[in-house]
């Protein structure tokens, strides 16, 4: 089961908050810098659009898809003009979650202080190895879902090539609102979230931790997480659209059942929230992860279904 990209960087970012040890500049991934006005200012100096953008039209009014990276370097966290210009040109900007809302935040933490689920001993000792070797705290361990401690070692992966959930678009969609005074709206709740990133048993708990160790061991994780990222910063869809043939994620029934819970299960819901807001005369700027904009059952798509004339502006 590989879901090396889908994990939601928001909630680990919040499970591994105390899970980090005291970094070796030497071994450990490197962490990010805190937000100071210089950091703002130095990706200002350098802004450009990346991502993919989308406007949709109707009733006289257009509002906007914006495909997203939950992880992303320091040097992205400033708008480029078509994304700045949408935004200025919205009343509201939706994502599946807002990750500055503390409620977020407590609801996420709380899943990390839950009783651990158990795992063969064997399986056991390798995610404490890597724990160990990606400088978290082994303590972290002892409570939480182990699909979750997962999530927190693709974190430390993504660090390792400088892509940080501090820096993901949804953090910086939520600075930008608050400092253009636009409300930020959830498109879907906490516990939606959790229905698709938790394992449903201990079968698929033990497999989704086995193969995140696997595909870290044999450098697949990072070879799928940087040319994702790249599709993402040259807003290069083609490549994206082709993520199935080089992703290794659909290989197996249970990859196919992970990835169809990650993606098209949640897909008509968003739709239908983001259509919603758009009827009741708002114009909405809605930010989800890029790959729920591809394909057939992609927002895109879905929105055209809705009746909404839809544009490709990145």
């Amino acid at each position: 089961m590989r879901f090396i990209t889908h994990f939601a960087a928001l909630c680990a970012v919040l499970l591994a908050a105390s899970a980090w040890a005291a970094p070796d500049p030497a071994t450990c991934p490197p962490e990010a810098k805190p937000f100071t006005p210089e950091l703002f200012s130095q990706a200002a100096a350098q802004a450009r659009d990346r991502g993919f953008l989308w406007r949709i039209s109707k009733d006289q009014r257009s509002s906007y898809l914006y495909g997203t990276m939950h992880v992303g370097r320091a040097a992205w966290m400033a708008p480029g003009p078509l994304t700045k210009q949408a935004l200025r040109d919205s009343d509201l900007i939706g994502m599946e979650l807002d990750p500055l809302d503390p409620a977020v935040g407590e609801a996420m933490a709380a899943i990390s202080r839950q009783p651990a689920r158990a795992l063969p001993p064997v399986l056991q000792a390798r995610l404490l190895a890597r724990w160990q070797a990606e400088c978290l705290k082994p303590d972290a361990l002892k409570t939480g879902a182990p699909e979750m401690h997962a999530y927190t070692l693709m974190l430390a992966a993504g660090q390792r090539e400088g892509l940080h959930a501090t820096y993901g678009t949804e953090v910086l969609l939520s600075v930008l609102a608050r400092s253009m005074a636009r409300p930020v709206v959830p498109l879907e709740s906490v516990t939606i979230q959790l229905q698709a990133l938790l394992a449903k048993d201990d079968a698929e708990a033990q497999a989704m931790v086995r193969d995140v160790l696997d595909d870290m061991e044999k450098g697949r994780l990072r070879m799928v997480l940087l040319r994702t990222t790249l599709a993402w910063e040259r807003a290069d869809l083609a490549d994206l659209e082709n993520y199935a043939q080089w992703c290794e994620c659909f290989n197996t029934d249970m990859d196919r059942v992970l990835m169809k819970r990650l993606l098209d299960d949640r897909n008509p819901a968003l739709a239908a929230r983001i259509d919603d807001m758009h009827r009741s005369g708002s114009r909405v700027f809605a930010g989800v992860g890029a790959l729920h904009m591809v394909g057939p059952g992609g927002l895109p798509a879905l929105m055209a279904a809705r009746g909404y004339r839809v544009e490709r502006l990145r």
